[in-house]
């Protein structure tokens, strides 16, 4: 059984298509797999319940205000649930439509680390999205992390510990133990997330910010050479 991990705060205007992407990679798996889906929703104070209530989702409500927490807590209800292995994505992601399907012809594996694409460069310039393209390996055997495309057996997730309680890198701390105890792990561009290129995250340090710095570097070069002119 397959089980799938959204945590979300505040996502009201992201988490329709989110699970929308879910449903659509769910209905792509040409075996006879049980999928089981649930949100977090850590602390939310808009509409995004409602939203997840229109489409049938299950899904979990706390006021934990910490993602790794939100993690650790949707993957303990799905094992309990007997899913034997975990997906995670994040409520401002579209997993691509054959998103499941890449994870189970990785197999055997303890984890899979995914990519994420980003397809409306709106809030970056020209420039800025050449420093994320020079920085970013879509490749096989990549390096990248992200908490919005990590999958992983549930044996190797209980055995290393889980997902801590973590405000950010939640998903780098989970992935560094996994490697320390020598699991094995597969470095994927076959297994493909959407994200969203918005600057203002939900963490202090996620995506988003890393984002942000790309951005702020580039608007400082722009005033350093208006300052030349």
């Amino acid at each position: 059984m397959i089980g799938v991990v959204i945590p979300a705060c505040n996502e009201e205007d992201n988490i329709q298509a989110c699970l929308l992407a879910v449903k659509r990679a769910i209905q792509q798996l040409h075996v006879d797999i049980e999928v089981k889906v649930v949100v977090v929703l850590d602390s939310c104070e808009d509409q995004t319940l409602q939203r997840v209530q229109a489409l049938q989702v299950d899904y979990l409500s706390c006021q934990l205000r910490c993602v790794g927490q939100a993690r650790d807590l949707g993957v303990r209800h799905l094992i309990e649930q007997g899913v034997t292995w975990i997906a995670c994505t994040d409520a401002d992601s579209c997993v691509h439509p054959d998103w499941l399907m890449q994870q189970l012809e990785h197999q055997p594996a303890d984890l899979i680390c995914g990519v994420v694409i980003i397809e409306d460069w709106q809030n970056l310039s020209a420039h800025a999205q050449e420093l994320y393209q020079a920085h970013y390996q879509d490749r096989m055997h990549h390096r990248h992390i992200h908490g919005a495309n990590l999958s992983f057996s549930r044996d190797a997730y209980l055995q290393v510990g889980g997902f801590q309680g973590l405000s950010c890198h939640e998903d780098v701390d989970l992935v560094q133990r996994m490697q320390s105890q020598q699991r094995q792990i597969v470095w994927s561009n076959q297994v493909r997330v959407t994200t969203s290129s918005r600057l203002e995250g939900r963490v202090d340090d996620g995506f988003a910010h890393f984002l942000k710095k790309l951005h702020d570097k580039e608007q400082l070069l722009q005033k350093q050479m208006h300052s030349y002119n």
